[in-house]
């Protein structure tokens, strides 16, 4: 077997020979280049800069985690007991 990142690739990984020829490699100039130029720093983060999808959802998170904090800094055995994710 061969390793799949930090893994051992499955003798019946469907993508191994696509996965062993590794990575495609570009002259500096070639069709592929020309056809499709690398994207710049400043480009690719406007593309993927976060946005709010659910508008508001930051302020609640924000708000339940000064109230957690608060309530773990007033007694924090009584915080893990009303906090079901905590306490589970």
């Amino acid at each position: 077997m061969t390793a799949l990142g930090a893994m051992t690739m499955p003798a019946s990984f469907a993508y191994k020979s696509v996965y062993l020829r590794g990575k495609p490699t570009h002259e500096p100039v070639d069709a592929f280049r020309i056809k499709h130029p690398p994207m710049g720093a400043a480009r690719w983060a406007k593309i993927f800069a976060p946005f709010d999808a659910l508008e508001g959802f930051d302020e609640m998170i924000a708000s339940a985690e000064k109230h957690h904090i608060a309530s773990a800094e007033k007694d924090p055995a009584a915080s893990a007991e009303e906090d079901p994710v905590i306490s589970a």
